[in-house]
């Protein structure tokens, strides 16, 4: 028997539809082994070790400490079963450093005695696969190298930084090599926008018609000088580049010439001017390119569009049993399409569109930094296979995303698009000034590559014009409708979207196509950053770190250095450098530049590192300067002298509306509310109402010592200088006692929270719509309203179990979405969308989570007996084998492994996918 393994269940289920009985194939659920993620994973022998904690030894040739995570536990013990049968094994994992990695690790784990070969193929098809078996090879050990020198370098970045935002900034942050470069380049585009001077101006715009042909022209120049535009203007002014060049056009002058151009005719056309020009198609996507248009297009995310583009490429059932990757290797920074892909293209254009939209073979080159170009570029594996056929066979969104990329790869082969374009000019003398107005139209003339996106090309028609022909005047041909000013103000830099944070990432080149979804959904879910209407904003967590590490280790944050150590680790594969001398270089030091290594670096500046102050801005009333601090357990603005004057910023106030004005508001506010609104009539204690970091609050009393004085949150909405004494008291008898539960004997009370309105009856509670009612609500009210509050809403039904028939639906949990047949719950990832999840997949999380809740019980069973704890022997370090390890491998983590287990659940259905955090070892590094 030949055993193949590659990472995931998908993926091995279409590869052995291809082959015979004589192959078994099978997955290992992505990385079998990796650094060990907490303390708790450290094996004994190294913990007393001072590099322990970072699961590498800098002292023996950053030698690392590997250990299987619990999550992989029995697959690697199914993996040596099979192996006991097989006579030969073939590790079929994805074809980069990632999936060389892979390969290395089940090589070291498994140790098999029988023949090795590597196969690797760029698409699920028979044909590769084939071919792919015709021509095995050995595991590259450069690219394992290179895989690990990054995760490496990953490592020793955050966990060696990420220590320095827990003393100076807050618990729980980390940092990460690209992830902090990430969140510097939004923290620096709102720095853009803060300094960014809006500058206001006109031009002036004649609405016309000829015939049935209804157009715009727009005033170029008056008395010779060309209107100024939003390019014109300095984004650090506001005023005129160059005031000598451009005239800018101001109201009342704007008012005046559009009035004038309106009863001055008639006009003349002063020029015609025609040329034909040519649109070329744009190349075939790489990932970052089809991450980009699926967020404009689609409004996918990155890490949706990678995780359903992983889907169509391990493969889809078909027709008849059949089951086919329908597109090639979706991590890929190539622009190139095989030989057989490109005469594809070209017999199937000439089939659906003709011979003169067949352009011949067209050959691209990637201008990216640090393209490896190591795949082809993501295209359909069969060219002729349109999106309509496959539509049965898909849902939604994979469909949108396959036909995405077939409309691209198909239109980059196709000829361009001829396009005539005419300009008008029209000239006409108003109150003594001369004025110009300019038409412009388009004619597509041969279509090209549009033809396969439909109408993508309007024309923009104009009436038959020719030069001197007078417009305007009775009997003319053009009619002059309207002329009116408008007015237009510049726009400070646009904010990144994931799509653009991605463009300008590659731009930079930082960061590969396998890591892009990651860093994006990462630098949001720990929350440096938000998405706004689309647009990526940085948290105060983020700006604090930002200016933390840009402060002090500027060098490490810097997008050159970040580059360079990518194209570094890029020689590292080539074998042109070596990674131990690479790794000492960045971590110790080694003279280039002045640079004195990270060690050196956070012991030389930990001790003189303050809490980030961060400038807001002025008051504009009384001029002072304006700080903003961000530190273990505050977020606060106060006066730059005085931060004994300083107010708590309300949770959900984001930086864009954190203006110096409303800064000195909060300010003021904070001091207006340290007078009392009233006294208590039966206490004697003052009534405050003031504003904390979870918005408003009622106060009673002052606090004395480390007792709280009792406090009712007001909602965040509520202005708290518009609470009076007699609604405050009445606020203050809360919680209410509506009366006892009959069936239980509980009593049940109305309050108000943070989170605002509720009824109670023991420590269950349900919101109740506003505070008037908790006042006014019956028992019974109270009653339905909490037996109700634990009905969750079922998010999707999926449909029912093939096997048992029982129906599978999708809920919301504390931890994200989970699916669930009624009696096992299984979590599909909290970043994870449920609309992406099929029945299939539902059925290999609910199994998986079944066989882990048996291995649970296993592992109790075995605690009670005392069997010997193995956690010594549960990591091993490179280069050394593993056989003793695996022996004990298995018990180490029953006893420590929950960390890892946690990440496997987070990961979700995307666990089985190397696209995943959890699968893929790469940057973000997590400290936790």
């Amino acid at each position: 028997m030949k055993l193949i393994i590659v990472e995931s269940p998908a993926k091995a289920r279409t590869i052995s539809k291809f082959l015979g009985p004589e192959y078994v194939v099978t997955s290992s659920y992505g990385h079998i082994r990796d650094l060990p993620g907490s303390a708790a994973e450290i094996p004994a022998k190294f913990k007393k070790e001072s590099w322990a904690r970072l699961g590498v030894n800098p002292d023996d040739g950053y030698a690392p400490i590997y250990v299987i995570s619990s999550d992989s536990r029995k697959q690697v013990a199914e993996l040596k079963k099979l192996l006991k049968k097989a006579d030969e094994v073939l590790l079929a994992t994805d074809e980069d450093r990632e999936g060389e990695a892979i390969s290395w690790h089940l090589l070291e784990v498994l140790q098999p005695d029988v023949p090795v070969r590597r196969i690797t193929f760029h698409e699920i098809t028979k044909g590769a696969i084939k071919e792919a078996l015709e021509h095995p090879r050995e595991v590259d050990q450069k690219l394992v190298r290179a895989q690990e020198g990054r995760r490496i370098l990953d490592r020793l970045f955050g966990y060696s930084l990420s220590p320095v935002l827990w003393k100076k900034v807050r618990t729980k942050l980390s940092a990460g090599r690209v992830q902090s470069v990430a969140v510097r380049l939004v923290v620096e585009k709102e720095e853009e926008r803060q300094a960014f001077h809006q500058a206001s101006y006109y031009d002036v715009e004649a609405r016309l018609a000829g015939g049935d042909l209804d157009f715009t022209a727009r005033l170029q120049s008056l008395d010779g000088m060309k209107l100024a535009g939003g390019k014109d203007f300095d984004p650090d002014t506001g005023l005129l580049k160059d005031p000598g060049q451009r005239l800018h056009l101001q109201q009342d002058l704007a008012e005046e010439v559009a009035s004038a151009a309106l009863h001055t005719v008639p006009w003349t056309v002063a020029t015609v001017a025609r040329k034909e020009t040519t649109q070329r198609p744009s190349p075939p996507f790489t990932t970052s390119t089809l991450q980009q248009a699926a967020s404009s297009k689609l409004r996918m995310s990155p890490q949706r569009v990678m995780r359903i583009a992983q889907r169509l490429y391990e493969g889809i059932a078909l027709s008849r049993g059949e089951r086919e990757g329908l597109i090639t290797y979706m991590r890929t920074d190539s622009l190139t399409l095989s030989e057989r892909a490109l005469a594809d293209a070209e017999t199937l254009i000439r089939d659906l569109y003709g011979p003169a939209y067949s352009q011949g073979p067209r050959r691209y080159k990637t201008k990216a930094k640090g393209a490896q170009e190591a795949h082809e570029a993501i295209r359909p594996t069969v060219m002729s296979r349109t999106p309509d056929q496959v539509a049965s066979f898909l849902d939604g969104d994979e469909l949108a995303v396959y036909r995405l990329i077939w409309n691209r790869a198909v239109a980059s082969q196709m000829a361009d698009a001829k396009l005539d374009k005419t300009s008008v000019d029209f000239a006409v003398t108003a109150t003594g000034r001369d004025l110009s107005f300019r038409a412009n139209g388009s004619i597509v003339k041969f279509p090209g590559f549009l033809k396969v996106y439909g109408d993508a090309e309007r024309d923009s028609l104009l009436p038959d014009l020719t030069e001197g022909m007078p417009i305007g005047s009775p009997g003319s041909d053009v009619r002059i409708r309207e002329v009116e000013p408008l007015h237009h103000e510049t726009q400070p830099p646009a904010r990144y979207t994931e799509a653009s944070l991605i463009k300008k990432l590659e731009e930079e080149g930082i960061g590969r196509p396998s890591t892009y979804a990651t860093v994006i959904s990462t630098i949001q879910s720990r929350e440096y950053v938000v998405k706004k209407s689309g647009a990526l904003l940085p948290t105060y967590i983020g700006i604090a770190v930002t200016h933390l590490l840009r402060d002090h280790f500027d060098h490490y944050v810097d997008l050159k250095f970040t580059a360079r150590m990518e194209e570094e680790l890029d020689l590292i594969a080539s074998g042109e450098i070596d990674w131990v001398e690479f790794l000492d270089c960045f971590y110790r030091g080694c003279g280039r530049n002045g640079e004195v290594g990270l060690e050196a670096a956070i012991a030389q500046k930990i001790d003189r590192i303050d809490f980030p102050r961060i400038p807001v801005g002025k008051d504009p009333e009384s001029g002072e300067e304006i700080i903003l601090r961000i530190g273990r357990n505050f977020v606060n603005v106060h006066p730059a002298g005085d931060d004994e004057r300083r107010a708590s910023l309300p949770v959900d106030l984001l930086i864009d509306e954190l203006t110096p004005e409303k800064a000195a508001e909060l300010i003021r506010q904070k001091e207006k509310s340290q007078e009392p609104i009233g006294r208590h009539p039966e206490t004697g204690q003052n009534i405050y109402a003031l504003v904390g970091p979870f918005g408003p609050y009622l106060q009673l009393g002052e606090q004395e010592g480390d007792k709280k004085p009792k406090r009712i949150s007001l909602g965040q909405k509520t202005d708290p200088s518009t609470i009076d004494l007699e609604y405050a008291l009445r606020l203050l008898s809360l919680p209410r006692e509506i009366g006892v539960d009959p069936e239980t004997g509980k009593k049940v009370r109305a309050g108000l929270g943070r989170f605002g309105p509720y009824v109670e009856r023991d420590r269950v509670f349900a919101n109740v719509q506003t505070v008037d009612t908790l006042f006014t609500i019956t028992l019974e009210e109270a009653l339905e309203r909490i037996l109700n509050k634990n009905k969750k809403p079922v998010l999707r039904d999926l449909g029912v179990h093939p096997a048992s028939g029982k129906p599978l639906q999708i809920f919301k949990g504390r931890y994200g979405p989970y699916v669930t047949d009624g009696e096992v719950n299984a979590t599909i990832g909290k970043d994870a969308d449920p609309e992406d999840l099929t029945i299939d997949e539902a059925v290999s999380l609910l199994a998986a989570a079944a066989e882990r809740a048996g291995s649970r019980k296993k592992t109790t069973r075995k605690k009670a007996v005392k069997k010997a704890p193995a956690r010594k022997t549960s990591g091993t370090a490179r280069k050394k084998t593993t056989k003793k390890t695996t022996k004990k491998k298995t018990t180490k983590k029953k006893v420590t492994g929950k960390a890892p287990a946690k990440a496997g659940k987070k990961a979700g259905r995307s666990g089985t996918q190397r696209g995943s955090a959890a699968a893929r070892s790469g940057d973000p590094e997590s400290p936790e």
